[in-house]
C-alpha cells in the first residue's frame, strides 16, 4: 500500500492509483472534463491540476496522470491551483462560449466571463456544434484506440485545430455506435456530421419492436437470474475486437467477452415440459394489413403499449403519436380457421375484452369488438363480459373479411375500415376506426417438434404435446417421469396453467420422493435364441429402449425405458420380441375362457 496525504487527510491506496482516484476515494472533489474509465488519463482539460509536495519539492501536476507516491502531500485548492483553474475556465469560455458544461464549471470557479478573445478559427469542430468543442480529443481517442474504427481525427494546429472525418467527407468507416456522442463532455458531437448513414435502432424483442435496446441488455424485467446479456450480432467488441467499455465500467468485474455459450448435460429423474406457446403471426393473413398499415397492431404490441412500464408509459397511441378516438378489436385471428388453426385458443375472447376495457378506461374511445362466438367459460368471465356491455362497448358477431385504408365514404377518410359480416343483422358492415388490434390465437412453440423427438413425445393434430389420457392423466405423458405443464399441452389461460404447473411439480416430487420406480407389468423382452440381429426393433422403438448388443449379436430391451407399447413386437420378423403378460397363448386362453 502507498501512504499519502490529501488536504491534510492521510490515506493508504493501492500502488498505481492516480492522485485523482485517491482524492475521489477520500471524498475530495477535483474538477475535470476529460476523465473516463475506458481511456487512459492524459490531462487534456487540465482542470484537475493540483499541487504536490514530495521530497521537499513542490510542483503543479495534473492529478489524473500523476500516480500516488509514498509520503506525497497533495493540496487540491491552493491559491496557485485555483488561479490556474480560473485561467483555464476563461480560456475555455473564450473558445466555447455556448458550452453548458464549461459555463457551469466556470461558475463553480467564480468565473462569469472571459478576458480573452475567441481564436481566429472558422469552426471549433467540423463534426460538432459550433462554439462548444473544447478539443479534449476524447472522441478521437475512443474511436481510434478503444473502438478501433478511426472515423475521427484531429486536423490543423493552434487556433485552427479541429476534429473532423477523413478528407472532411462522410465517414464510411463509422459503425454508428454512438460512442463519440456518449463520451463527449460538452455534448457537441453530432453524428449526422460524421456519416450520411443513419443509425437503425436495435428492436427490443420484449417490447415487440416498439422500443429499441442496447447490445447489452436485460432480456425482460422478470428474468431469472436477473443478469444482462450481450448480443453478439450488434456488440462492437465482436465487430471490431476493440470496444470493452462495459468491462471498464463494471465494478464487479463480471463481464468476460471471451466466454462462449456451452451446452450442459445433466442427469434428471423427472422432467417437466413447460415450453409455452407462440402467438399466431398476423402477417400470415395478408388481408388484415398487419405490417403494412401503420395502425394495425398485434395483441402483444397493444399489451406492451398499455403497460405502465412499456415503451409509451401506458399510453395508447397511434403511429403519429395521437390518441385514437375509435378502436376495433378483431377476435380469433388465426384460430377456428380451417386455413390456419382449427382449434379454439380459449384466451382470445377474454384478453380482447380486457383490451376493450383498457381502451375505455384510458382514452374513452369508441370500441368495437368483432367476434365469432363469445366464449367466456371461466369463473367470473361471463360477469366481465356483461360489464363490458354496460360500458357501451360495441359487439359485432361475424368474421372480419378485410382491413383496408381505401375510403368510400367521407367519414372513412384517413381511417382504417374493418369490413366484416354481421350475422345477427344479416349484412356486411364497414366500420371506420383509427386503430385495429388483432387478437391472435395460440400456436405451439416453434421448437415443439424438435423437442418431441428428443423426449419421444407424441403430438396432437394441432401440434401441441399429447398427454397420457385426456381426462384421467392430463399432466402425465406416455413416458414415465415426463410431465406437461401449461400451454405446451394445449391452449390455456393463466389459472389453468398455474393449476397444471402445480400438478406437474407434484407428480415430479412424488416420483422422486418414492425413491424407486414402479414399472408397469407389461414390458417387452427379446428371446435371444430367436433373434437374428436385424435391428428392426431398434429403429422402431419410440422410447429408445432397445439397443443392439454387438458382442452377442442380438437386441436387448432395457426394462426401465420400455413403456410396453408393443411396437417392437409387432415389427419383429422372427418373433423374437415378446410382450410380458400379453402373449398370444394368454390371449387365446382368455378367448377360450370366454367361449366356454
Amino acid at each position: 500500500m502507498v501512504s499519502l496525504t490529501i488536504d491534510g487527510r492521510k490515506l493508504e491506496v493501492e500502488p498505481g492509483t492516480s492522485v485523482l482516484e485517491a482524492s475521489r476515494a477520500a471524498g475530495v472533489h477535483i474538477p475535470t472534463l476529460c476523465d473516463h474509465e475506458s481511456l487512459s488519463p492524459y490531462g487534456a482539460c487540465r482542470f484537475c491540476m493540483v499541487e504536490i509536495t514530495t521530497r521537499g519539492r513542490t510542483k503543479l501536476v495534473t492529478s489524473c496522470t500523476m500516480p500516488a507516491g509514498e509520503g506525497m502531500e497533495v493540496a487540491t485548492s491552493t491559491d496557485s491551483v485555483l488561479r490556474i483553474r480560473k485561467m483555464l475556465a476563461e480560456l475555455m469560455l473564450a473558445r466555447c462560449p455556448g458550452s453548458e458544461p464549461v459555463i457551469k464549471l466556470a461558475a463553480q470557479l467564480g468565473v462569469e466571463k472571459s478576458r480573452f478573445r475567441a481564436p481566429q478559427s472558422q469552426e471549433s469542430c467540423l463534426v460538432g456544434q459550433h462554439g462548444e468543442c473544447i478539443l479534449c480529443g476524447m472522441c478521437v481517442r475512443l474511436c481510434e484506440d478503444v473502438m478501433k474504427v478511426g472515423a475521427l481525427s484531429f486536423e490543423g494546429r493552434g487556433g485552427y485545430r479541429t476534429i473532423t472525418t477523413p478528407f472532411r467527407e462522410s465517414a464510411e468507416e463509422c459503425r454508428l455506435c454512438g460512442a463519440c456522442e456518449s463520451i463527449c463532455p460538452t455534448g457537441s458531437i453530432v453524428q449526422a456530421k460524421i456519416t450520411d448513414r443513419r443509425p437503425r435502432p436495435i428492436p427490443f424483442e420484449y417490447e415487440q419492436g416498439l422500443a429499441g435496446r442496447k447490445p447489452i441488455y436485460l432480456e425482460f424485467p422478470q428474468a431469472v437470474p436477473r443478469v444482462p446479456v450481450i448480443d453478439h450480432e450488434t456488440c462492437m467488441n465482436f465487430k471490431t475486437d476493440g470496444c470493452k467499455i462495459c468491462e471498464d465500467n463494471c465494478e464487479a468485474g463480471a463481464i468476460n467477452h471471451q466466454t462462449e455459450d456451452r451446452v450442459e448435460e445433466i442427469e434428471a429423474g423427472a422432467v417437466v415440459l413447460a415450453t409455452g406457446f407462440e402467438l399466431f403471426d398476423p402477417k400470415t393473413i395478408a388481408r388484415y394489413g398487419y405490417g403494412r398499415l401503420p395502425d394495425v397492431v398485434s395483441a402483444l404490441e397493444f399489451e406492451r403499449m398499455c403497460h405502465a412500464g412499456g415503451p409509451s408509459g401506458g399510453q395508447i397511441l397511434r403511429g403519429d403519436g395521437s390518441v385514437p378516438r375509435s378502436v376495433g378489436i378483431v377476435h380469433c385471428v388465426g384460430s377456428r380457421d380451417t386455413n390456419h388453426q382449427e382449434h379454439c385458443s380459449r384466451v382470445c375472447c377474454m384478453y380482447s375484452l380486457k383490451f376493450a376495457h383498457l381502451v375505455k378506461e384510458k382514452t374513452g374511445a369508441d370500441v368495437t369488438n368483432f367476434y365469432i362466438d363469445m366464449r367466456a367459460a371461466g369463473k367470473g368471465y361471463e360477469e366481465f363480459y356483461k360489464r363490458l356491455l354496460a360500458e357501451d362497448v360495441n359487439f359485432v358477431r361475424g368474421k372480419v373479411g378485410e382491413i383496408t385504408d381505401v375510403a368510400r365514404e367521407p367519414d372513412e377518410q384517413g381511417k382504417l375500415i374493418v369490413v366484416a359480416e354481421d350475422t345477427l343483422l344479416g349484412l356486411v358492415r364497414r366500420v371506420p376506426v383509427e386503430m385495429v388490434v388483432l387478437s391472435s390465437g395460440l400456436s405451439p412453440s416453434a421448437d415443439a417438434g424438435k423437442l418431441s423427438q428428443v423426449f419421444s413425445m407424441c403430438s396432437s393434430v394441432d401440434g401441441f404435446f399429447a398427454e397420457k389420457h385426456l381426462k384421467l392423466a392430463p399432466v402425465d405423458t406416455p413416458t414415465e417421469g415426463i410431465f406437461l405443464a401449461g400451454a405446451c399441452q394445449g391452449p390455456k389461460d393463466i389459472p389453468d396453467s398455474v393449476a397444471q404447473g402445480a400438478a406437474a411439480a407434484g407428480g415430479a416430487l412424488s416420483l422422486m420422493d418414492r425413491g424407486e420406480i414402479v414399472l408397469e407389468p407389461i414390458r417387452a423382452h427379446i428371446e435371444e435364441e430367436l433373434c437374428g440381429g436385424c435391428r428392426i426393433c431398434v429403429g422402431n422403438c419410440p422410447y429408445k429402449a432397445v439397443e443392439y448388443n454387438s458382442d452377442k449379436g442380438v437386441s436387448v430391451v432395457y426394462e426401465e425405458l420400455c413403456q410396453g407399447c408393443g411396437t417392437c413386437v409387432a415389427g419383429c420378423p422372427s418373433g423374437a420380441a415378446r410382450q410380458d403378460n400379453f402373449e398370444d397363448r394368454q390371449i387365446f386362453s382368455e378367448v377360450e375362457g370366454i367361449l366356454s
